[in-house]
């Protein structure tokens, strides 16, 4: 009776132009949330994080993922209590304040804007590797204009890219993990290993397992975090889920394992087969897996994953920061044209608006330094970051009203309460630190702060009435046990 109830308010709602289409399932949740954690982090960064630390980056990949497993079980757990389509944002403006809300929202809009830019490059430069004679606009104008038109159809039509997106990845993952293990295992010798034999040996036998020390670890926190940003989409679903009672616990509860063991099992066998020091030295890591195996096409077949996973990750930017600023228009913290929904039940004003920031990677593509990209995944690690600790800081708040009120316990709660959020606040904190204490990365710290401080004074200046209270949440929870696990 109740999900009847709420479907068919759902339905006056989109008939009214307000609400958004839960035309998301199981299938669609579980591979967006998996695929949101790999990508240029994964392909690429990784080479720069095992140059930082050596073998010691597993131990970091595992910290950091922890930390991001218990980040999404307090964002699951309010999203199953509260699955409105603002998520992250209206959690903080429930519980923490309007204000907090406001920053929390546009700095993760911020967040996707930036890295979406750098995605939209990454893409035309990867097409160029096939097509060097087509300008890099060109590219990036195009994929603007087609993943665009995909999220103004249906949300069901951005969950299908996203799930055969994400496929690819993991089946290219798996396909890496397998050839590698292969090597290893059978000791076939590497077409580019330098003589050096694979075997496990290799984690420890060039400077052990530490080889730049505690430093190379603590350095590696930067890089290893910008990998698992994005995660947080999963919340973001929750507004859009056919049932998010039930599918938002199941992609939570089967991230964490899965990232870990893509990243912690990809990243041992990569440097079970070469030297750490050798690495990223000619060319990407997961080239070398596909030259070592024999594999001729190797930079052609890396090259069709890497474009995969640039355009799952334009497509979830555009999907995340459009909803994020649906839920701040629905605040009063965004102009209220962000707030209106096609017939298909897509903000289709936040989809135009992202198509329009993603057009100015068109611009910069032309004079785009490489090692801008160093600069922005600092930056997008810091806004990442500044999200996390919010979404951490509005669960304790919402945590403590629980106790406070003697509300019903929630149906999908958070684990080790209160010491593990405690310990994960913490060690954001420690990233932020991280981030401002080694040189390449300072500059995050910079446009970090001047950023906080547009947003001040932005709040200050423009938002006047609904957008001065906080989020009014309905609270769903129920009697009935949460499915946790499939």
């Amino acid at each position: 009776m109740q999900q009847t109830k709420l479907a068919e308010e759902s339905s006056v709602l989109q008939a009214a132009g307000t609400a958004l289409s839960r035309g998301l399932n199981v299938r669609h949740i579980r591979f967006m949330a998996l695929g949101s954690a790999i990508g240029t982090g994964l392909f690429y960064g990784s080479a720069s994080a095992i140059q930082k630390a050596g073998p010691a980056v597993l131990l970091a990949y595992i910290i950091g993922g922890a930390a991001v497993f218990m980040v999404m079980r307090a964002l699951g757990e309010m999203a199953v209590r509260h699955p409105v389509s603002g998520s992250f944002g209206q959690y903080a403006s429930r519980y923490l304040g309007p204000f907090a809300g406001f920053v929390t929202g546009w700095t993760y809009v911020f967040e996707m804007a930036i890295v979406a830019i750098a995605d939209v490059t990454a893409f035309s430069i990867y097409m160029g590797f096939w097509l060097p004679q087509v300008d890099r606009w060109i590219w990036v104008l195009a994929i603007i204009l087609f993943l665009g038109a995909m999220n103004l159809l249906s949300v069901k039509v951005f969950g299908e890219l996203e799930f055969w997106f994400s496929l690819i990845k993991v089946v290219a993952i798996i396909a890496m993990i397998v050839g590698g293990a292969a090597i290893v295992v059978f000791g076939f010798q590497t077409a580019d290993g330098g003589g050096v034999a694979p075997g496990l040996g290799n984690l420890v036998n060039h400077g052990g397992l530490f080889p730049n020390g505690f430093e190379g670890l603590l350095a590696a926190f930067a890089v290893v975090m910008f990998a698992f940003g994005g995660i947080e989409t999963i919340g973001i679903t929750a507004g859009e889920a056919a049932d998010p009672k039930r599918v938002v616990p199941q992609a939570v509860n089967t991230v964490p394992v899965r990232v870990l063991l893509f990243y912690v099992l990809t990243l041992g066998v990569l440097m079970s087969i070469f030297p750490w020091n050798e690495i990223g030295s000619n060319g990407s890591p997961f080239v070398q897996i596909f030259d070592g195996l024999g594999i001729p096409a190797a930079p052609h077949i890396l090259n069709a994953v890497v474009i995969t996973a640039a355009l799952s990750a334009i497509n979830s930017d555009i999907f995340g920061a459009g909803r994020i600023l649906f839920g701040l228009a629905q605040q009063g913290h965004a102009p209220k044209s962000f707030g209106k929904v096609s017939r298909h039940g897509v903000p289709w004003m936040t989809v135009v608006m992202m198509g329009g920031i993603l057009l100015v990677g068109v611009v910069l593509n032309a004079v785009i330094p490489e090692d801008v990209f160093v600069v922005i995944a600092s930056i997008a690690t810091f806004a990442t970051v500044w999200v996390w600790v919010m979404i951490l800081a509005s669960h304790v708040a919402m945590k403590r009203e629980i106790k406070r009120k003697g509300l019903p316990a929630s149906e999908f709660g958070s684990p080790l309460w209160p010491t593990a959020s405690i310990l994960t606040m913490a060690f954001m904190a420690m990233v932020i630190v991280i981030l401002g204490v080694f040189e390449d990365t300072r500059i995050a710290l910079y446009v970090g702060g001047a950023w906080l401080v547009l947003l001040f004074v932005a709040y200050k200046l423009w938002v006047r009435g609904d957008g001065l209270r906080r989020a009014e949440l309905v609270d769903e929870t129920s009697s009935i046990p949460v499915v946790k696990a499939s």
